[in-house]
């Protein structure tokens, strides 16, 4: 069979209700995952009140979490790169949805962190697939927008599950947010096999009937919207049966597998070192519980927020240029955060202090990281640095106390701010846009572990992109 030609044929389709359908179909895993892991701390205070566990054994139940979804993080890469997109995204709703079911029926704290480890493996693993298979069907020209608006779903679950909770957890019980979260999954399990295979895939691994007829397939859909096609404007051979995992730390793709692992451990520190920390940091300074909990709510709406901000930055700034900026921003919010006193001002320079590192989160976890990597590589390269961010966000905490309690919020500002300055200066010194570009044109001219012939021929793209 000839070349498929799939990453241009998909590139060139106009926006119609199919590019919608994948976005609600990967967003509302997305969102579950979030949902629950924002649940948590809710639910953790509920065993404690009614003595399921205590706060000591408690404590487990968060670290599982964290635990999982680095195992999650790693798994879902090679399950992606080596069985498929689809496969991976249903295994791991699967796996998350079932423990979530499961969990409602705990009969003890034990079988409870059990379960949430398996959680875990599913919820890190939802959040590696989500950006790059939406990355691979979505046109160039808008596909920072596309990536905002899963990151604005995904970040939205925080909202939701506070909002839930507030009624569920006192009326129900904790359980029931379990049951929430799980049934959820399953629904949205169902619905996702109605979902195409990324062709993009099924092309580099050689299954090019099946790649053919789910472009075509794709096609006849959107035409009967839109009518006429425009032409293709490229041609690839995206063809590639070797693809080993070494290749990511090989000449011309380490550079960026390294700024992907630092990207995303700057960013989860930001999360899990600042955002998370703040009810601890306003009752240390003096506010009531009361207090704190509604300067805390006021400041997560800088979540969506940040989404909405990269939404409208994210393919006029760039990917590279916007993860600088908005870096530089919170640095310059965090340090004048700390010398706030007055209640207002602390809400409003917290609330933009959040926006930006949400921002960041945007731009940089949904969008930079998987368009580094070729379509052969994606998921297992945004695997390593999701691993690679979730151990950041479980040592993170306890570095968090240490500076806390020697420098105050000043010093966790500082920790903070000097990943976010690390993390500006490898990707200046990376120079790759992703920005209003096809995939294809960023990946590496010939991805190592290759045969030279079936490499991806992105030089001829390069010089039209030019």
């Amino acid at each position: 069979m000839a070349i498929v030609n799939s990453g241009a044929r998909l590139d060139r389709l106009p926006i119609t209700s199919f590019h919608w359908k994948i976005l609600f179909l990967i967003g509302a895993g997305a969102f579950l995952d979030a949902f629950d892991i924002y649940l948590a701390n809710g639910s953790l205070a509920a065993m404690v009140k009614t003595g399921f566990t205590d706060l000591h054994v408690g404590s487990f139940f968060i670290s599982a979490t964290f635990l999982g979804m680095m195992i999650g993080a790693g798994l879902s890469g090679y399950l992606g790169d080596r069985f498929g997109r689809r496969y991976s995204y249903q295994a791991n709703l699967a796996i998350f949805g079932l423990a979530s079911i499961a969990a409602t029926f705990a009969p003890n704290i034990e079988w409870l962190i059990l379960l949430r480890l398996l959680m875990g493996i599913g919820l890190g693993a939802e959040l590696v697939v989500a950006a790059g298979t939406l990355s691979e069907f979505v046109p160039p020209g808008t596909r920072g927008r596309w990536i905002s608006l899963l990151a604005l779903i995904t970040n939205s679950g925080l909202l939701g599950a506070t909002a839930i909770g507030y009624w569920v957890i006192p009326h129900l019980g904790w359980r029931y947010m379990f049951a929430i979260a799980g049934v959820g999954a399953v629904i949205v399990w169902v619905l996702r096999h109605r979902m195409p295979e990324s062709p993009r895939w099924l092309e580099t691994v050689g299954r090019l009937e099946e790649a053919e007829a789910t472009v075509a397939e794709i096609e006849r859909e959107v035409a009967a919207k839109v009518g006429t096609l425009p032409p293709v404007a490229h041609v690839f051979n995206h063809e590639a049966p070797r693809a080993p995992f070494s290749a990511l730390f090989e000449r011309g793709v380490i550079g960026r597998t390294l700024v992907a692992a630092l990207t995303c451990m700057a960013i989860n520190m930001s999360l899990y070192g600042f955002v998370a920390w703040l009810p601890t940091f306003f009752v240390k300074e003096g506010l009531t519980i009361v207090q704190s909990l509604g300067f805390v709510l006021l400041m997560s709406f800088g979540a969506p927020a940040g989404a909405i901000v990269g939404y409208f930055i994210a393919d006029r700034l760039g990917r590279r240029n916007g993860l600088v900026l908005f870096s530089v921003l919170t640095v310059v919010l965090g340090y004048v955060y700390v010398q706030m006193r007055d209640p207002a001002a602390i809400s409003v320079v917290g609330f933009a202090l959040v926006t930006t590192i949400y921002t960041v989160c945007t731009l940089g976890l949904f969008g930079y990281i998987p368009e580094l990597f070729p379509t052969t590589h994606r998921l297992r390269g945004t695997g390593v640095a999701g691993t690679c961010g979730r151990a950041a966000s479980m040592s993170t905490p306890y570095v968090a106390i240490v500076l806390y309690t020697h420098f105050g919020v000043t010093g966790v500002v500082s920790m903070v701010s000097a990943v976010l300055v690390l993390m500006s200066l490898a990707i200046l010194a990376l120079r790759i846009e992703t920005s209003q570009q096809t995939l294809e044109a960023i990946a590496p001219e010939i991805i190592p572990g290759e045969d030279a012939a079936r490499a991806v021929n992105v030089v001829a793209n390069r010089s039209t992109q030019a």
